[in-house]
């Protein structure tokens, strides 16, 4: 049974019958020291112990089987069943039309971004760090989402978790070309000129603009910065040693 999660965690604004939606912050779980306290990730420091007890709390909040993602900042989709129940796929995006299995994201200044198909016919999730997003994974995303509800991409709602921001987020030239942008012109759109050599980036402006010119024009969240707002999330830009957050979509059980 579903106990709705901590009440500092976030759910998308907006209107999907049938759909659930939720965000991890740094509050309720049972982690200690730089992973305080709702860290889901092992393999950073913490102690297994509790990084299970956090994903357990986490799975009893949402009512739903979550399914992990071995991340590597690429623009792979899995499509989830049953059979994915267990396993760790490699990919950065999922997809699913099964009630009950919860796509995942996990960040920790990254972007995560849900997807709720229209009638609760499917939802994704995706990790849009600046190489996803430069390399197409929300694009990747929504297309399959499509392909398996079948619905266009102007039906489908989108909601963007907090993610590092444009005050912090600073970045080269290399991050400026791939996103097709000529460093040598300075201030561009999502890219403002910061110092020689240095530019300070738009994460969640990026990601947006791709969304509404893949034809997504139901937007909303991307309002939060993880490095700003230190006792809320974690940021590994900020503290390197640090834990991760998830967000996740599932479809409600149904019968």
């Amino acid at each position: 049974m579903a106990s709705g999660g901590h009440p500092d965690w976030l759910r998308p604004d907006w209107d999907a019958p049938g759909v659930g939606g939720l965000m991890t912050t740094r509050a309720g779980g049972v982690s200690t020291g730089p992973f305080e306290s709702m860290n889901v990730r092992g393999g950073l420091g913490d102690d297994p112990v509790a990084v299970l007890q956090n994903q357990a709390i986490f799975a009893a909040a949402i009512g739903a089987r979550p399914v992990w993602l071995n991340q590597v900042h690429g623009a792979t989709v899995v499509r989830l069943t049953s059979d994915a129940l267990g396993t760790v796929p490699t990919a950065d995006a999922s997809v699913c039309a099964e009630p009950g299995i919860a796509c995942t994201v996990q960040v920790a200044d990254c972007l995560p971004v849900l997807f709720a198909a229209p009638r609760a016919r499917a939802v994704g999730g995706a990790h849009a760090g600046w190489r996803g997003l430069a390399g197409g994974v929300l694009e990747a995303t929504l297309a399959e989402l499509c392909a398996v509800a079948g619905c266009e991409p102007a039906e489908v709602q989108a909601w963007l978790g907090p993610c590092i921001g444009p005050r912090q987020f600073e970045v080269g030239a290399d991050v400026l070309r791939a996103f097709g942008v000529d460093p040598q012109q300075g201030d561009q759109p999502f890219f403002a000129a910061h110092t020689a050599g240095k530019w300070m980036a738009d994460l969640a402006g990026l990601a947006r603009e791709r969304l509404r010119r893949a034809g997504v024009s139901r937007l909303s969240g991307g309002t939060w910065c993880t490095v700003e707002e230190a006792s809320r999330f974690f940021s590994f830009r900020r503290d390197r040693s640090t834990g991760r957050m998830v967000a996740a979509i599932w479809l409600d059980r149904r019968g």
